[in-house]
């Protein structure tokens, strides 16, 4: 068993080695020594010091120093993602630690933007009212980031429109989203919509397929984005039209603020819950799989 001394020894050589890393990605962040100093409340040399002290651990160069410019080396853009997955690992492991000691339970919930507004924002309302006293932790990230940190074991629980194929990992469907062609014109036809004032929101890969066959000339928008609710923001202000959600608009169209498209195809989306097997196990996340059936 290890000794008193010997755990505090443990803890502060692994919490010095969390501030390397934690200091190395805020450089990779700012690029800048002074910047990074700022933010982590530290003086610039002491950051010097710790990315010195990183290189040398290592034995290769994390950064290009010039004058003005900071650029991550090729070992440095691999110890970045990394660096993430220990850092995010420690603090949920001390999280985890402390939820034990007093009894309480947690789940880290990942999904993609879109999802969190039309899918995973009930889910956390859901969870906060059968389970108050558990801790939920939401990440919104990118497709390949959730993947990431699933599998690391950073997040319990992912939702996402096109999963992974990967074996290791319980994907099943949990929901059908309808995308539907909306507009702040009353009169407007699809044809008309989709080339003049047309925002393209970036639903996947099947989407982008679909929406091709159906407007095969269609013009280059010249408005595009990831988010739905950038695109929502974009035509309430300032007009035009998109593929949304139907529950996003839902309350828009009954007002008469926005204007479904009516001789536009509609397109249906799977929303996939994503998770590790040996997660199943879990009481937060048989809660959260039990909740689940009060979203449709």
């Amino acid at each position: 068993m290890m000794s008193c001394s010997a755990e505090m020894i443990f803890s502060s050589n692994l919490n010095m080695d969390i501030s390397l890393l934690r200091t190395f990605l805020e450089v990779a962040k700012v690029r800048h020594f002074g910047k990074a100093a700022e933010t982590l409340c530290v003086t610039q040399s002491a950051v010097s010091a710790r990315i010195k002290q990183l290189e040398s651990t290592l034995g290769v160069e994390l950064f290009i120093r010039k004058r003005g410019d900071i650029q991550l080396t090729i070992a440095g853009n691999r110890l970045q993602r990394h660096a993430e997955t220990i850092v995010k690992g420690w603090a949920r492991a001390r999280q985890d630690i402390a939820m034990e000691s007093s009894h309480s339970d947690s789940i880290a919930i990942g999904c993609e933007n879109d999802l969190w507004s039309i899918q995973v924002k009930r889910l956390c309302q859901q969870l906060r009212k059968q389970a108050p006293d558990m801790m939920v932790q939401v990440e919104i990230l990118p497709r390949e980031t959730l993947i990431q940190r699933l599998t690391a074991g950073l997040l319990d629980l992912v939702f996402m429109f096109e999963p992974p194929q990967m074996s290791d990992l319980i994907i099943d469907k949990v929901a059908d989203i309808s995308i539907i062609m909306v507009s702040s014109d009353k009169t407007v036809r699809a044809s008309e919509a989709i080339d003049a004032h047309y925002t393209l929101v970036d639903w996947g890969n099947s989407f982008s397929i679909q929406q091709a066959e159906f407007f095969p000339d269609a013009s280059v928008p010249m408005m595009r984005t990831g988010s739905s609710t950038v695109a929502y923001d974009l035509i309430m202000d300032q007009g035009g039209s998109a593929y949304l959600a139907q529950q996003m608009v839902d309350d828009a169209l009954k007002q008469g603020l926005l204007f479904r498209v009516e001789d536009a195809p509609v397109f249906q989306r799977h929303v996939y819950r994503v998770m590790q097997p040996e997660s199943e196990r879990r009481r937060p996340i048989k809660i959260a799989i039990a909740s689940l059936p009060t979203l449709d």
